[in-house]
């Protein structure tokens, strides 16, 4: 069943074309990739889909009933909104009936005439019905999941004003994932997320029961939660129905045999078009001149008229020119901490850890956030000093920093003249440059300001290349790059002959080019001979898991341990018992007057209820 389509879409940006005419179709319960470099109108896609912008031409159908949910922006809250407040808001519809209740709760036990009285309970049992089908008592528990998988402890209490854009976007994430919307549309969900919280939502959507189209530069995140890959390129949407690295595969086949088919269709057409000219040639030389050559010559020229040309495949998209100049190497020794402590206020991230970057070394740091990746590149960077040990830099390092939070000091400057300020050459030799790097003729004049983040850190990238560095050191350097740009980064760092220590939550990165892994975790850094998926495996043998129980407030404690399981005889004779003590408790409900004890015989009414609706399930199992 599809669940969405779209029909003959058409979409235009300030006078810009982004696609026309694309149809497609979403299958119910699918989970599909929706890939394209970036600019190609996969975030319009959403949009369109969503409702939150309309086609310049073209339909989009959802299913009658369906829900979408989609993040299009940060959505405004009230001074004074705590994290919680906006997780809640997803059960807005089961908070109100919880309110009803409590209000009926209040009216009854202020209420003298019986048969109103009556009225007023028969509204409270449906109302009660109604918000256990729909969860209303797993709420808290559900809250809970999200926050434990999402990492997001120390937002639920903070104001939502207060926190920052990523822990806005996480929060916001975890509402839409407590909607469970019928069509969930992911716009890159891995961003700010550590590589714990990424690993627990790919599980999560795995398992979800709706359906999920998701844009994301994370391959390994692709490959685990998706099952389609719809392809948006010059305006046209392939379907793939593999993950991630079967659509590499297959469209590199793809491509190649549509090459063969238009170089064979090449040289048909040449031939075809020597033919028209010598029978032309030969139409001509007659005496009087050939008119049933001539009409051959235009026949066949309809033919070609007629004939459905094949387009040129792209086998080679314009990519990032990368490549490192080269420098002086450093000493053997390139940085080093010894014994090293940090904390701060009443936080300690780690203590006495020891950590080695040799010459060469291609060395990651992983960890939770907030464990203290950043702040080991900051005591390199010597931002910040360490509270005990040694933090040391080796002979003749010279340090390149990319930064995920790259900044110009003048957000009105030029993007050439903020190129030059690092980089010193002459404009032209600039604008060669920077055209590598796929900023291309008025582009470079553009305000630094005016950039995206994929464009400040291409930006930062060409002023990195260009400089004499022998150390790189990195931090989030994937984010922003669409899955080319990464390709391309990762094969200028694989030829790098200078030493790289990189802090990153993209695991395909991280697998590709580090050999060495140092993990932070409980406060202790922990040293592997390996890439990432090998550290991830060796960790639980060196540092295994301690049993902890995250839960966020008000979480409804956990169910008593079952009872061993009695005989068909007992359970109906508890049943008889309770029968008897409900309908004991429903007429001292129609002659109390006092308010709080008709609350208290209202708790004692729906505990027993709830027994007994136990008892009758252990019932139906003997009798299964």
């Amino acid at each position: 069943m599809i669940i969405c389509s779209a029909q003959e879409l058409s979409k235009m940006f300030g006078g810009n074309l982004i696609f026309e005419d694309l149809s497609f179709e979403i299958p119910e319960g699918s989970r599909i990739g929706l890939v394209g470099r970036n600019g190609t109108g996969k975030t319009t896609i959403f949009k369109l889909l969503s409702g939150v912008e309309t086609p310049d031409k073209g339909l989009v159908h959802l299913k009658k009933g369906a829900k979408v949910g989609y993040l299009a922006q940060i959505p405004q809250y009230g001074q004074g909104t705590k994290g919680i407040d906006v997780l809640r808001s997803a059960f807005s519809e089961l908070i109100e009936i919880g309110e009803r209740l409590k209000e009926l709760e209040s009216k009854m036990g202020a209420e003298q005439d019986p048969e109103k009285l009556n009225r007023l309970l028969e509204e409270y049992g449906k109302r009660q019905d109604e918000f256990t089908l729909l969860g209303g008592y797993e709420i808290e528990s559900s809250i809970a999941k999200i926050v434990n998988g999402l990492d997001i402890e120390e937002l639920v209490e903070k104001d939502f004003t207060s926190c920052s854009g990523g822990e806005q976007t996480k929060l916001c994430l975890g509402l839409i994932l407590l909607q469970k919307p019928d069509l969930l549309l992911l716009d890159e969900p891995t961003n700010h997320l550590d590589i714990g919280a990424v690993e627990w939502l790919e599980d999560f959507l795995k398992e979800y029961e709706g359906t999920v189209m998701c844009i994301s530069h994370d391959r390994y995140f692709l490959d685990h939660v998706i099952n389609k890959v719809y392809d948006l390129e010059d305006g046209e949407l392939t379907v793939y129905h593999t993950n991630y690295s079967g659509f590499v595969k297959e469209k590199e086949e793809r491509l190649m045999i549509e090459f063969q088919a238009y170089q064979e269709q090449q040289k048909k057409i040449k031939k075809m078009k020597e033919a028209i000219k010598r029978l032309r040639e030969w139409a001509n030389q007659a005496n009087p001149p050939n008119e049933a050559l001539h009409k051959r010559a235009r026949n066949m020229e309809r033919a070609l008229e007629r004939m459905e040309k094949i387009k040129r495949p792209i086998l080679d998209r314009k990519k990032m020119g990368l490549e490192f100049e080269e420098s002086d190497r450093s000493g053997k020794i390139v940085f080093s901490m010894e014994d090293v402590s940090k904390a701060y206020g009443e936080k300690t991230l780690f203590e006495k850890a020891g950590l080695n970057v040799h010459f060469k070394d291609r060395t990651a740091i992983v960890g939770q956030n907030g464990t203290g990746k950043s702040t080991i590149i900051k005591m390199l960077l010597g931002e910040e000093t360490a509270d005990n040990g040694v933090v040391k830099l080796g002979s003749n390092v010279k340090i390149g920093y990319l930064s995920q939070h790259f900044t110009v000091a003048d957000p009105s400057v030029r993007l050439i003249d903020a190129f030059r300020e690092e980089v010193p050459v002459t404009e032209g030799d600039a604008r060669h440059i920077l055209a590598k790097f796929l900023f291309y003729g008025p582009n470079v004049f553009r305000k630094v300001g005016q950039l995206s983040g994929g464009e400040k850190m291409r930006l930062r990238l060409a002023q990195l290349m260009h400089q004499d560095i022998n150390f790189l050191v990195l931090d989030e350097p994937t984010n922003h790059l669409d899955i080319d740009s990464r390709e391309v980064l990762e094969d200028a760092l694989d030829d790098f002959k200078g030493t790289i220590l990189a802090v990153s939550h993209d695991r395909y990165f991280l697998n590709k080019l580090f050999h060495k892994t140092y993990w932070i975790h409980r406060g202790e850094l922990y040293f592997f001979e390996g890439p990432y998926s090998w550290a991830k495996e060796k960790l639980p043998e060196i540092a295994p898991e301690e049993p902890v129980v995250k839960v966020v407030k008000d979480t409804p404690p956990k169910p008593a341990p079952e009872k061993p399981a009695r005989n068909m005889d007992e359970i109906e004779a508890d049943l008889e018992r309770m029968e008897e003590e409900i309908f004991i408790i429903e007429q001292k409900l129609l002659s109390e007057q006092d308010l709080d004890v008709l609350q208290e015989l209202y708790k004692d009414k729906e505990q027993k209820e709830q027994e007994r609706n136990r008892m009758y399930q252990d019932l139906e199992d003997i009798l299964a």
